[in-house]
């Protein structure tokens, strides 16, 4: 694979040089670093403006269609040479809902591209399209008004696939598999329990996480009743809605509209939503419109070879310029013009620290509130120094920016590569420091014996608001699933238990909660001969599907999710946003047994309603007793029920029933805590009293008024 070519630009005039080499230097980034805001088709009503840069290019056709496929073309106009690389033109009178492309000729080749800034494009992404955004908005949408939220370890995260939420029969959603079936309510299974954003709503969730939905390459929009699924990490063009998830993907509008229509639903309903963002890599390298415009100029070079930490074939050059800024510029157009409160980078690791900083820069000044986070790691070795990757040892360093917690995730139910390894809730032996490094969220803590724990060679998040905690996501088996294959000698009983401890530990420490839809239901991913799928990425609805009549069969613990997101969200202690207030009130208790951690959050930071809080996890299967900290504690979670009614209340000891978890708080003083039911009945009583003095009122009113008269 050659990687020279001749180019005339300053310092490199007519010769054949490496490429690489050349879009690295100093001179090229001076030279060739465009900063407008005008990139792709700026549309209004009188003239449409084209914007391209392709500094290598000797020549830019730009070809408009009367569709986004088909023989349709209108005509063809070369555009002009401009500042920095870039190539532009102007198209008068109204253009929206002309489909268009750039035919790019770099040394005498020339490839067909589409915009890579393209805001529309027609059926499976071959054509940009001229859009109106204004008139995609739905009716109120100027007045769209985000669910409060202030911290970021507030956050409740429930990662989704858009098509995952309603193509099971039992969902009861209309739109199938599309952006408005999560705008739909009133929807029931076959035993009228609440299914689709009802359930989300109920279950208490503040952020729901979708998997890819911009456009992505993997499923033939043309073909939609065959039988096609993908999770969608495949991009084509990055500032688009998928077409699959919309009604109509030949209208390039339709589906902008209606991802406007989701965003604006889930949030009259209390939830922000995350873009799952895949810059890292592209789903084709010499057919990727980055490619075809301005060769090799996005992807990092490993000799002749394409650099492949992203383990799909390439991986992007984050720390050049125009893609730093495509990064950038990406970002914030989905926060702006689709009101997105938050984005979770995959393989974050493959970029650099400085681009995810300009990033987070960027969107502060839209809303502080965005939130961000990615994987810390990559999937292959990179030409990017380790030193400057957004690698999880590094997330310290990019304030603002979460990582998820591999840690927890693996210490919880055990390493997600090997089926039958077993972490701290499913028997594994000495887990009990991994489930101490997750309770204080990675940060620095002098409690934590970092020797005895070489997972992660000591902490790494700055602060609990960088660590995203979890047992399950879309990757590696189901919670269930893995359980069930790590513990396939138990009962389902003890499964369950295991289940139930997994969430308590992730809702109780500290850092941002995070779990995969269904997860709170048992959901499983089964194939057609009965193995668990590890990798579904690609498999059909019968194995992807939320299987929503199951909800009846698993109330016990989608009640138990329920009520440790509501305790959380009631207990701001669970949510501390520093490593100092983590140093400062959670102090581990010295307990004799094996499988056992247990813990305080003393002096109730950031609460009024707890002056002391203790946790215990016990993994054993046999009841354990801990002694208590002096006074009176009411318990609010055991195995059985987590919620924030209190239970029953113990002092100077408490039991704690097999491969579970308990919550006791010791009220502040003067607090008087009652339960829903007991505060109902004694509300009715005053009512009755009430009403009985105002009959009594009138009684003797009347009667005086008798005696006037």
């Amino acid at each position: 694979m050659e990687h020279t070519y001749t180019v005339s630009y300053e310092g490199y005039i007519s010769k054949q040089v490496n490429i690489t080499k050349a879009f690295s230097s100093e001179a090229f980034e001076q030279k060739y670093t465009y900063q407008g805001d005008d990139l792709g088709a700026v549309y209004s009503a009188e003239k449409t403006n084209f914007r391209v840069w392709a500094p290598t290019a000797e020549k830019v056709v730009i070809n408009f269609y009367e569709a986004g496929d088909g023989d349709c073309l209108i005509e063809s106009a070369d555009m002009t040479a401009a500042e920095k690389g870039t190539w532009t033109y102007e198209k008068t009178g109204d253009s929206h809902g002309i489909y268009y492309t750039y035919s790019v000729t770099v040394n005498g080749n020339t490839k067909e591209a589409v915009d890579p800034y393209a805001k529309a494009v027609g059926v499976n992404g071959n054509r940009g399209m001229v859009i109106d955004l204004d008139a995609t908005d739905p009716e109120g949408f100027d007045k769209d008004i985000k669910p409060k939220f202030e911290n970021m370890t507030d956050a409740v995260i429930y990662e989704l696939h858009v098509r995952d939420l309603s193509s099971d029969a039992s969902s009861g959603i209309e739109n199938v598999g599309k952006f408005l079936g999560l705008t739909e309510t009133g929807t029931t299974n076959s035993e009228g329990l609440a299914t689709g954003l009802d359930h989300m709503k109920d279950l208490g969730v503040t952020h729901v996480h979708l998997l890819p939905s911009y456009d992505y390459a993997t499923v033939d929009e043309t073909n939609l009743e065959s039988d096609q699924f993908n999770w969608g990490y495949d991009p084509k063009n990055y500032n688009v809605p998928e077409g699959s998830y919309s009604t109509d993907p030949y209208n390039g509008a339709v589906r902008v509209e209606e991802y406007k229509k989701m965003v604006q639903a889930l949030h009259e309903n209390g939830i922000r939503v995350i873009m799952d963002v895949v810059y890292n890599h592209t789903y084709n390298t010499e057919d990727s419109n980055f490619q075809k415009i301005v060769p090799d100029y996005y992807y990092r070079m490993n000799g002749e070879m394409y650099s492949n930490a992203s383990g799909c074939g390439n991986e992007t050059a984050s720390e050049r310029s125009m893609m730093r800024k495509f990064m950038v510029d990406s970002v914030v157009y989905w926060a702006t013009e689709y009101h997105v409160d938050g984005f979770r980078f995959d393989l974050m690791g493959v970029h650099d620290m400085e681009t995810m900083k300009e990033i987070r820069t960027a969107l502060n000044e839209i809303d502080s509130s965005i939130i961000i986070y990615g994987e810390g790691w990559t999937s292959g070795d990179s030409t990017l120094p380790e030193t400057e990757r957004a690698v999880k040892a590094n997330t310290y360093q990019m304030e603002g920016i979460a990582a998820f917690s591999d840690d927890i995730r693996d210490g919880i139910k055990g390493n997600v590569f090997d089926s039958l390894n077993k972490g701290f809730v499913n028997g594994g032996e000495n887990m009990e420091e991994a489930i101490k490094y997750s309770i204080v969220g990675a940060t620095e803590n002098s409690q934590i014996d970092y020797d005895s724990y070489e997972k992660s060679n000591g902490w790494w998040a700055g602060s609990p608001e960088q660590t995203i905690n979890y047992a399950s996501c879309h990757d590696n088996l189901t919670l269930w699933d893995k359980l069930a294959t790590s513990n396939s000698e138990d009962s389902e009983e003890d499964r369950i238990k295991m289940n139930k401890l997994s969430s308590a530990i992730v809702f109780t420490s500290q850092g941002i909660p995070f779990l995969q839809a269904g997860e709170e239901m048992l959901r499983s991913k089964v194939q057609e001969d009965g193995t668990f799928s590890e990798n579904s990425y690609n498999l059909p609805d019968s194995v992807n599907s939320i299987k929503w009549d199951n909800k009846g069969n698993t109330m016990e613990v989608y009640d138990y999710y329920k009520g440790l997101i509501a305790l959380r969200k009631a207990h701001p202690a669970f949510c501390m946003t520093t490593t100092e207030d983590v140093q400062n009130n959670i102090t581990f208790q010295n307990v004799g047994d094996s499988n056992v951690v247990a813990y305080t959050i003393n002096n109730s930071p950031n609460s009024e309603k707890a002056e002391s809080i203790f946790v215990a996890y016990n993994a054993n299967k046999e009841d354990i007793t801990l002694e208590l900290p002096e006074g009176k504690w009411n318990l609010y979670v055991n195995g059985e029920t987590a919620g924030t009614e209190v239970l029953y209340s113990v002092s100077g000891a408490v039991t704690i029933s097999p491969i579970s978890a308990v919550v006791l708080i010791k009220e502040e003083s003067g607090v008087f805590h009652m339960s829903t039911s007991t505060a109902v009945v004694i509300g009715v009583v005053a009512a009755v009293i009430v009403c009985a003095a105002i009959v009594i009122g009138l009684a003797k009113n009347k009667k005086k008024m008798k005696r006037n008269l």
